[in-house]
């Protein structure tokens, strides 16, 4: 805290000159004063609340000394957490202040996401549904855009739709959608940052509806991107692909990796660990594991019925990874860029159904123009 002229201490039922003002508000241009540490610190779960704010005056690094790996920084202060309408049905963790899911803990990886008759139609709407809010994010891309815009997008595309924004208050998410720039490989929080003309930008939507999840991401380009980072994702897409026409009953989860590491390793590039796909339904993460990378332990065979993704997160350097102090932006370790695709697949009595693919109005693909 940095001592300034005297003002009224902020801590109520405390009248004490105070000349220390909190170092946060003096980021964002806001007037906050306490007669002494002892007094910040008792007020400080009141106060915190005055650091996000609808119109900022200014943005910051809220973590300053952090040694990040690459170019991108996050850009506080984060806008408020938005409002969903009442009569909109929600998941278990939505109301939950350690947004926790109490479905996902009492069956963990027990319970394999299947699917038949009517929840197997109802599935197949609301992934319809998240594909649509998908194609809407999409369109706001472009350089200039901050991705607290594109969250801002998403959230109203979704409840528009009377669904659920499946990463609001997940585990604590405080968004609506996961943008992930650059060497951000997943899990990235929108921001005030504004993309570049050049940036590569993952979107990832995941909404949930009449006691369903949909989950389905793509990584976009920004503008002018260079021919390295249209290489990182048109390998990425490929990937996915070649994992996706596998699919069928009989192949065994963990093959699916040894396809998209060949793949990636033949164009140079690394495929992350830390991350898979997973079951997708009735709960939002579920058995069965889909890791991306060969020589997996995932265990199970795929039988009719099963729906789950498959969602490779392919880097241009090292497969390593580590995670920001915000506890959620996963970046890569060298910097480099880092891509991702991915999609609800139905496993079919004879193949499989993607039910998060592209619709008839769609936007056009960036990558046919490569």
């Amino acid at each position: 805290m940095s001592a300034i002229d005297q003002h009224t201490c902020k801590t109520e039922g405390c009248d004490k000159p105070a000349a220390l003002q909190c170092p946060t508000c003096a980021k964002l241009g806001l007037e906050s004063y306490f007669c002494s540490q002892d007094c910040f610190r008792t007020n400080w779960n009141a106060h915190k609340a005055a650091h996000v704010v609808s119109d900022p005056k200014g943005t910051y690094n809220p973590f300053p000394k952090y040694p990040y790996t690459g170019t991108l920084r996050p850009e506080y202060p984060l806008t408020p957490r938005r409002d969903v309408p009442a009569h909109i049905p929600r998941p278990d963790y939505a109301e939950r202040e350690d947004g926790m899911s109490m479905m996902e803990r009492s069956y963990g990886n027990a319970q394999m996401s299947t699917v038949s008759g009517t929840d197997e139609e109802t599935m197949r709407k609301v992934c319809i549904l998240g594909r649509e809010v998908l194609d809407i994010a999409a369109r706001t891309i472009r350089p200039g855009v901050t991705t607290d815009e594109i969250d801002r997008a998403v959230h109203e595309a979704t409840i528009e739709r009377n669904a659920y924004p499946s990463p609001l208050n997940y585990y604590n998410f405080p968004k609506s959608v996961c943008t992930s720039v650059n060497e951000v490989i997943c899990h990235g929080i929108p921001d005030q940052r504004k993309l570049q003309d050049g940036d590569i930008v993952n979107i990832d939507i995941s909404l949930y509806k009449d006691g369903f999840h949909a989950d389905l991401n793509k990584t976009y380009f920004v503008g002018a991107v260079d021919d390295a980072s249209k290489k990182l994702v048109k390998t990425t897409r490929d990937c996915l692909q070649k994992a996706i026409d596998m699919v069928k009953p009989g192949v065994k989860y963990r093959d699916l990796g040894a396809a998209i590491e060949k793949h990636a390793k033949a164009n140079g590039f690394s495929v992350v660990r830390t991350y898979c796909g997973h079951g997708v339904g009735k709960m939002f993460h579920s058995a069965p594991n889909v890791p991306h990378y060969a020589s997996n332990r995932a265990i199970g065979v795929m039988k009719p019925g099963h729906v789950f993704t498959i969602e490779p997160m392919i880097n241009a350097g090292s497969y390593d990874d580590q995670t920001w102090k915000d506890g959620w932006t996963a970046v890569t370790v060298d910097g480099k860029r880092s891509a991702q695709f991915e999609h609800v697949v139905l496993v079919t009595e004879d193949g499989h159904e993607v039910l998060t693919r592209r619709l008839p109005t769609s936007p056009e693909s960036q990558l046919n123009a490569i």
